[in-house]
C-alpha cells in the first residue's frame, strides 16, 4: 500500500499450533528513496533497496510484533525497526502502536551524519504512513470509525 514498494515475497510462514502465533518472514523490494544529491556517492546509486521483515501475530492476545532491517548496504549501514500493535489497556477497541528504530552508518566519512539524519527522517515518516495504512485496514476490516 506504499508507492515505493515494488514487491513483497513471503519467504517463510508458519503457525505454532500450541500458541496460535503466526510467524511470517518477508522480503520487500522498494524503490531507492535516497535523494538524488546523495546518490552521487557511488554506493548509494542502486535502483532498489531490499528489506527483511519478520512478524509475529497472536490472534488470541490480539497483538502483533514486527521487526525489520535493511539488507542493502549492510557493510555501511545498520537500520533496524521494531513495532508492536496491541490492544489498549484503557479500551479494548483501541490499538496501541509502539515503534523503535536504530540507525548506524559507518564508512561514509563526513556524510555519516547527513545519511543518518535522512534515514531518521525517513523512518519517522514511514511510521506515520504505517499508522495511516493500519487505520485504513482496520476500518475496512472492522468497519469502525476512526478517532479524529
Amino acid at each position: 500500500m506504499d508507492k515505493n514498494v515494488i514487491s513483497v515475497k513471503i519467504v517463510e510462514e508458519k503457525k505454532d499450533v500450541s500458541t496460535g502465533i503466526i510467524y511470517r518472514k518477508r522480503i520487500a523490494v522498494c524503490q531507492n528513496v535516497v535523494p538524488e544529491i546523495l546518490r552521487k556517492v557511488n554506493i548509494l546509486k542502486v535502483p532498489n533497496v531490499q528489506l527483511e521483515e519478520e512478524s509475529w501475530f497472536n490472534p488470541q492476545e490480539r497483538n502483533m510484533a514486527i521487526r525489520s532491517h535493511c539488507l542493502t548496504w549492510t557493510q555501511y549501514a545498520s537500520m533496524k525497526e521494531e513495532s508492536v500493535f496491541r490492544e489498549s489497556m484503557e479500551n479494548p477497541n483501541w490499538t496501541e502502536f509502539i515503534q523503535k528504530g536504530r540507525i548506524s552508518i559507518t564508512g561514509a566519512g563526513f556524510l555519516n551524519c547527513v545519511l543518518e539524519t535522512f534515514a531518521s527522517t525517513f523512518l519517522r515518516q514511514g511510521a506515520q504512513k504505517g499508522i495511516r495504512i493500519m487505520e485504513m485496514l482496520l476500518k475496512e476490516q472492522c468497519g469502525a470509525p476512526l478517532a479524529e
